[in-house]
């Protein structure tokens, strides 16, 4: 396993699932839900989460490519977007890659189904997710990368499941003090990835500023 890799990797990942920031709206959107169901609604969208990382993961160079675009305008295109959702995490404001816009927050209060739309996609698998997918999918270049790649994406399912299955109890537990110094700190490690992104990128484009 690449160990830097998958340090590197986690970092991003958790910072933009940051389960801890999806529990509150997880919450939010079960006020009338028993713990069972709850905990079924976690399931499902664990499996959810799964499967649609599983697919961006596999089919995003061939996205990419199927629209021309390279790698490295992708990489700094999308570490600007992650660089926006830092800086919103930084500041307090509202990340609405895990708030969802006004469309989504109209199923706030709606008794259909939700642990797909808007609860997997696009609160938790969002465009920052699909990035961060994709621009670390692009680094697999041996075994001990894939596997690292394959094993922190389990990880981090497996701890946002852990949060929603037991959300009714980590809910009593977690301040909102806790909850502020959580999103600041994923805002800030992920601002340093986010950076880190756009200059390899620039560095390949514009060959100068090596």
């Amino acid at each position: 396993m690449d160990i830097i890799f998958a340090i590197k990797y986690f970092g991003a990942l958790f910072a933009i699932m940051n389960p801890f920031l999806t529990l509150p709206i997880f919450l939010a959107m079960t006020p009338n839900e028993t713990a069972k169901q709850q905990r079924r609604m976690a399931i499902q969208v664990a499996v959810y989460t799964l499967i649609m990382c599983s697919v961006v993961a596999v089919l995003g160079k061939q996205i990419i490519s199927f629209f021309g675009i390279t790698i490295d305008h992708f990489r700094i295109a999308g570490g600007l977007v992650l660089l926006g959702m830092a800086f919103s995490m930084l500041n307090g404001k509202e990340l609405s890659s895990h708030t969802g816009g006004d469309h989504e927050k109209e199923h706030l209060n709606s008794d259909e189904q939700i642990s797909f739309y808007p609860l997997t996609f696009p609160i938790i698998v969002g465009p920052g997710t699909i990035t961060t997918l994709i621009l670390y999918s692009y680094q697999i270049e041996s075994i001990e990368k894939f596997t690292s790649y394959t094993a922190v994406t389990i990880v981090v399912i497996g701890i946002l499941f852990m949060v929603l299955f037991f959300a009714s109890d980590i809910g009593k537990i977690l301040s909102n003090k806790i909850r502020i110094i959580v999103t600041r700190l994923m805002g800030m490690i992920l601002a340093a990835i986010a950076i880190e992104m756009v200059t390899d990128g620039l560095k390949i484009i514009l060959p100068g500023l090596a």
